[in-house]
């Protein structure tokens, strides 16, 4: 299972859309997706500074969004993406780290590999440590975090409606 995260560029403009589409018939949330279900077009979806400016205003935190390709096919297998820093916002219930994978993709250890990868790149922009949450009865996910060092720290009750169940688990991972 080897994959590797790029950054988005044209070359997967119609895997991106694609993926969108997958995700929408799915009906799944797009954690890390840098609000790709919000655009109509990669172009639109690309320019995600002065997009994801308008849309959070004074909230706006800077991200880095990077694709999960897997290498023997060069496929979109999955989405990541690292907020630095911390907003009042990500530190009660984003963290720093969103991911997701195809439906048609997942238990195949792809979301885990990503988290590597992603922790790799923060160690690079010198964090010390990163906060990954997600909804308590998602045990995939709390699953990928601690696989990948995450400790929990607390649950709080999601009061804007990102988590299924109501509460969302939040976990560092030291670096």
């Amino acid at each position: 299972m080897y994959i590797k995260l790029v950054r988005p560029t044209h070359e997967y403009a119609e895997q991106v859309m694609q993926y969108k589409e997958d995700m929408i018939s799915n009906n799944d949330s797009f954690h890390g997706c840098a609000g790709l279900e919000e655009v109509n077009s990669f172009s639109e979806w690309i320019d995600f500074e002065s997009r994801l400016k308008r849309k959070y205003g004074e909230g706006y935190v800077p991200s880095e969004v990077f694709l999960g390709v897997r290498m023997e096919d060069e496929k979109v297998v999955g989405m990541i993406d690292y907020r630095h820093p911390l907003s009042p916002f990500l530190l009660q219930y984003g963290g720093n780290i969103g991911y997701s994978v195809l439906p048609s993709e997942r238990r195949k250890g792809y979301g885990g590999e990503m988290l590597k990868l992603m922790l790799s790149i923060c160690r690079e922009y010198g964090e010390r440590r990163i906060l990954l949450t997600c909804d308590k009865t998602n045990d995939a996910s709390r699953r990928t975090i601690v696989k990948n060092g995450g400790k929990l720290e607390n649950e709080v009750i999601d009061e804007v409606g990102l988590s299924e169940c109501g509460i969302m688990q939040r976990y560092w991972i030291m670096l």
